[in-house]
């Protein structure tokens, strides 16, 4: 399905065996015959990060050195002790360490990439200062709201004895405001067409700069297809992680904790994403990332991998260090995927 995602999506672009996709030209397809690398030159660490004696869970008296200023892969079997060490002992250690994980977003129905990264009280004004008019009336919960669903574009109805029924409001028809709303204009959209934009329209759309810098910020975490209305309930767990990265980019974190964020990307959006932690690090931070992604941990600048099993087998650091000397480490789960992995392109291992 392509060619790319949200609006650029939608198609079938190849349907056929795998030789021919790996020829088709299509994203998939040229990820699917490129055999990816490691990194020929690690950074170098700027400190580090002490975890001693750790026995959360399965940890076995665990004792390493996170380092400072690079892109740290954290890797092992899934049940080895990864998050017990970062989610649960780092933080311990170091109480400034930023965990961004997956979980739900809190916030109402009418919760969207707007309102949770604000930009959208700086579109109501530039609406109402466009229209000569109070920026109340571009709000879904103030006095611009339909009467009858009271913004929210639908109308739910409790029967107590089954499930809730959902339905889009007749009066609105699931725009959530008022007809008057609706003909105040920006540039020549009205509130629900600019609401309706991807991140990447609304970025040629919007001048105001604090719109533009959280959008550039969204498109750079790979969010480039999301609607800056769409509802936060809608968004996959990735996502959401993605999209609290894009919030704490514009803060002074120094070390960022990510859980897999490459879930349910496509091999094109995980570069895109090894790129922003690439650059993340050039701007002095720190990134650990939770990762089974081969190409993260090929690309990384130091692994941690646990193990060697799960459960009671793992909770052991069994090798630290570049992705280089990973792929001879003896007795690494890891270490022997990951020599597979450079070793030959995925599409001939596919025949």
């Amino acid at each position: 399905m392509g060619p790319g995602a949200g609006p650029h999506g939608g198609t079938i672009v190849y349907e056929g065996t795998v030789e021919g996709l790996v020829a088709s030209g299509t994203a998939t397809g040229r990820h699917l015959g490129v055999r990816q690398g490691l990194k020929p030159a690690p950074r170098a660490s700027r400190g580090s990060i002490r975890i001693r004696n750790a026995r959360l869970h399965n940890l076995q008296d665990v004792s390493v050195d996170v380092p400072l200023g690079v892109l740290v892969a954290v890797t092992g079997v899934a049940g080895s002790g990864k998050s017990s060490l970062i989610h649960g002992c780092l933080p311990r250690t170091d109480p400034s360490v930023t965990v961004i994980d997956q979980a739900a977003i809190r916030g109402s129905r009418r919760s969207n990439p707007a309102t949770y990264t604000g930009i959208l009280d700086v579109i109501r004004a530039a609406f109402a200062k466009a229209n000569g008019v109070k920026s109340a009336l571009f709000s879904s919960n103030s006095e611009g709201a339909c009467p009858n669903c009271n913004g929210l574009g639908k109308t739910y109805t409790s029967l107590g004895f089954m499930a809730e029924v959902v339905s889009v409001c007749e009066v609105c028809e699931g725009r959530r405001y008022t007809d008057q709303v609706l003909e105040y204009r920006l540039r020549g959209r009205n509130i629900v067409e600019a609401m309706a934009m991807p991140v990447e329209e609304a970025r040629e759309f919007f001048t105001e700069r604090p719109v533009r810098v959280m959008l550039d910020r969204l498109a750079d975490v790979g969010l480039g297809y999301v609607s800056l209305g769409q509802e936060l309930d809608t968004l996959s767990g990735g996502e959401r992680q993605r999209l609290k990265l894009a919030i704490e980019m514009s803060g002074d974190t120094e070390v960022y904790v990510l859980d897999e964020p490459t879930t349910g990307l496509h091999m094109q959006d995980v570069d895109n994403l090894i790129g922003l932690l690439d650059r993340l690090v050039e701007a002095g931070r720190t990134v650990i990332v939770i990762e089974h992604n081969l190409d993260v941990v090929a690309r990384a600048d130091w692994v941690i991998d646990l193990g060697p099993g799960a459960g009671h087998e793992g909770g052991q650091v069994i090798f630290e260090g570049p992705p280089a000397a990973l792929v001879d480490a003896t007795g690494s789960l890891t270490g022997q995927h990951l020599r597979r992995r450079v070793g030959e392109p995925a599409a001939a291992s596919a025949r």
